[in-house]
């Protein structure tokens, strides 16, 4: 059992709140997940500096989660501390034409600030969950990879260093960040003037087309596979019958074949059993194999359960 209250005694000095034994499934999009050791909501750089310390010092597991939109959590949780960049860590700062927007701002909001500023170039974020930092870390297929100029990163020993667009190395959902560790503390952003009605139209109408075609009235973690060389997730399990396939609450989306959707009280060991499932039928049908794409937290082969709260100074 680890004692946590170092922990606790850092997140008081910095004015940070933390929980422990907290349930994933309420940070993740996917409504999925069991409890982490501790969760922290990340208020500033001088914070996570702390956490990081305390984490390298004590030989803590720790994770970086955003708003947990391409997360699969374990129903056994995760024995490690989150850190989470969220609403306490999401300024967005303007100078002209470009933002500079912390890590834990979200795309949607991010968006809904450059129309406002009638600043076009993030018009492909409506309807898109997910933060800033998350979308970098990933390279989400819809962000706006146009429009970025360099990121504020922490080490995990701490120090701080801004690396251009150049140096990402940035690929199909890959990133450097991905490979070294780094963590995302802002992306600088460069739009440009636009009008406010051509923007507000762009955006209304990619929203829409999303809402049509994507199931993003239920709980899912976004695309499940990734995009196979030369051809579509989404077109090889609809053109082997899978819409609909489920496992317990656990089901292959009857809108949009490539997603897998929550459709009540599914579990982790659910979601993996459909996506096998949909991974062999794919294989031995058409040739194609398929990858996941969401990042698994936590061990999904250990049982489902409640974590014993870790003692915790009053």
């Amino acid at each position: 059992m680890k004692n946590w209250q170092e922990l606790a005694a850092i997140c008081r000095t910095c004015n940070c709140s933390v929980q422990y034994a907290e349930p994933l499934r309420n940070h993740t999009t996917f409504r999925i997940g069991g409890a982490c050791s501790a969760f922290v909501n990340v208020n500033s750089e001088e914070t996570l500096r702390q956490i990081l310390g305390l984490c390298r010092d004590r030989n803590y597991p720790y994770l970086v989660l955003g708003n947990g939109s391409n997360i699969l959590a374990a129903d056994s949780g995760y024995a490690g501390v989150i850190l989470h960049l969220g609403k306490d860590f999401s300024q967005i700062r303007q100078d002209g034409t470009t933002l500079y927007c912390e890590a834990g701002a979200t795309l949607g909001r991010i968006g809904k600030f450059a129309l406002e500023e009638s600043l076009t170039g993030m018009e492909c974020l409506a309807g898109i969950p997910g933060t800033v930092g998350g979308a970098l870390y990933m390279n989400a297929g819809a962000y706006g990879g146009d429009v970025i100029v360099s990121a504020r990163c922490m080490a995990p020993d701490g120090t701080i260093s801004v690396v251009p667009k150049s140096e990402m190395e940035l690929g199909y959902r890959k990133s450097i960040f991905r490979q070294d560790g780094r963590i995302i503390l802002g992306v600088t952003l460069q739009l440009q003037k636009g009008s406010y009605g051509a923007i507000k139209e762009e955006m209304d109408s990619l929203l829409g087309k999303r809402r049509a075609k994507q199931p993003l009235e239920l709980p899912s973690a976004g695309s499940t596979f990734q995009r196979p060389v030369g051809n579509y997730a989404s077109f090889l399990i609809d053109q082997c019958g899978l819409k609909g396939a489920s496992v317990g609450d656990a089901q292959v989306s009857v809108k949009h074949a490539g997603f897998v959707v929550n459709t009540g009280k599914a579990t982790c060991r659910d979601v993996l059993e459909l996506c096998d499932f949909v991974k062999q039928t794919v294989l031995e049908k058409t040739g194609y194999q398929l990858e996941l794409e969401p990042v698994i937290v936590g061990d999904p082969a250990k049982p489902a359960n409640m974590p014993e709260q870790e003692a915790v100074e009053k």
